[in-house]
């Protein structure tokens, strides 16, 4: 898995320059530093032996000598480095802690209900941060960030959600300074298709540029990547496609309090209230799965009908966004056979033919670990970004200075 530093540098010469060259697998001896960077081996010393001491970067001697002594070999040191990843849903806490590289340490998944409120959330959450570290072998002082995604928009540069619906009590909390003075980590706060994107990408689409990944559960949500970075918009905002008007349906009242929207007539809670309707008991997008899954005719015709909506809102993103790849997943994506046939059946017939010549729709790779997984790499991303690594690098010299 690699990741992307958030920042474009035609000169790399920081030591945050350096520590991507060195993560990325892009130069891993001082002489391949030297070579890709053009900057001189005195220099190049200078950026290493500052990342080595403050403990980022490990040089081992364990590369393959061409005759001669073998070259040292550098790694990021990610034995106190870590992140937690957390996906907080409607009904359920999941948390990944990672390693710096991505690797995953230990995992941990618990119903919660989210309308609890942010300090009952917030505090379970502390407490199953605190319980993995102690499981992997790390203390608080090795947590360096939180990711977090949530059911919700959210404001992501003060991390607060903004009017979330589903999320009662949550409307501007902030999020971040609950953690203060808890852990000496940044934490971050996204939607949480925003975070299921990222992570779908890294993971499973790194080669794609242009990704969309569209949440299809108790309501519907769209993350956009963007030359493989997040796209949110101004105030955070972008992808909210569960609220782009529907034609034919203006009967179907939504939570937002307009009406015909894609969520109110294709989210999972809306098939679940119209197969009640119909007979079939169900109140969730996971009840709906589970009579698709029995084989109920109803919910299978519900569920296609419902990706042919989803497919008309996604057509006209693919002809004004052009993506590679449209990732579906969410609750409803358990069933993807049928709800995929309907939207690409729909994308298909309504997009323009050079949009859709090398388009790629399929269900997610990362399933249920993708908010989570996205979460964390969220975290990873921002620590490793070349501005923060030089941060550090420099309160150390500066701590230095002082002693």
């Amino acid at each position: 898995m690699t990741f992307s530093s958030g920042e474009e540098r035609t000169v790399p010469g920081s030591p945050g320059d350096v520590l991507t060259l060195i993560s990325a697998g892009s130069a891993t001896t001082r002489s391949d530093l030297a070579r890709v960077t053009g900057l001189a081996r005195s220099t190049i010393s200078q950026r290493v032996d500052a990342l080595i001491e403050r403990g980022l970067v490990r040089e081992t001697e364990s590369g393959e000598s061409t005759g001669g002594r073998p070259p040292r070999q550098l790694r990021l040191h990610t034995a106190d480095h870590v992140v937690a990843g957390v996906d907080l849903g409607a009904t359920h806490c999941r948390i990944k802690l990672m390693d710096i590289s991505g690797a995953v340490l230990t995992t941990c998944e618990d119903p919660m209900l989210i309308a609890e409120g942010p300090e009952t959330v917030l505090t379970h959450v502390d407490a199953r941060i605190a319980r993995l570290l102690t499981e992997a072998g790390r203390d608080r002082g090795a947590l360096k960030a939180i990711g977090m995604g949530v059911p919700g928009p959210v404001e992501f540069a003060t991390g607060r959600p903004n009017n979330p619906p589903i999320m009662p009590g949550w409307n501007d909390y902030p999020v971040p300074e609950f953690f203060a003075g808890r852990y000496d980590a940044t934490v971050l706060v996204d939607n949480d298709v925003n975070v299921m994107a990222l992570g779908e990408q890294r993971d499973a689409f790194e080669n794609s540029g242009y990704l969309l990944f569209v949440k299809v559960g108790t309501g519907i949500g769209c993350g956009i990547v963007t030359e493989g970075r997040l796209h949110r918009g101004a105030q955070g905002s972008a992808g909210d496609i569960g609220h782009i008007r529907v034609s034919g349906h203006d009967e179907a009242g939504c939570r937002c309090g307009n009406s015909a929207c894609l969520e109110a007539v294709a989210g999972g809670a809306a098939l679940a209230r119209r197969l009640t309707d119909l007979g079939f008991p169900a109140e969730s997008a996971g009840d709906v799965v589970a009579l698709v899954q029995s084989g109920n005719t109803q919910a299978l015709r519900l569920v296609r009908e419902a990706g042919r909506l989803i497919g008309e809102v996604l057509a006209s993103l693919v002809n004004f966004y052009n993506p590679e790849v449209i990732v579906i997943g969410g609750a409803l994506a358990r069933v993807h056979d049928h709800l995929l046939a309907g939207i690409r059946e729909t994308i298909y017939r309504r997009s323009l033919p050079l949009a859709t010549h090398h388009l790629t729709i399929v269900p997610s790779h990362t399933g249920e670990d993708a908010a989570a997984l996205g979460a964390g790499i969220l975290a990873i991303e921002h620590y490793l970004a070349p501005d923060n690594i030089n941060r550090i690098v420099n309160a150390g010299e500066s701590a230095g200075v002082s002693a």
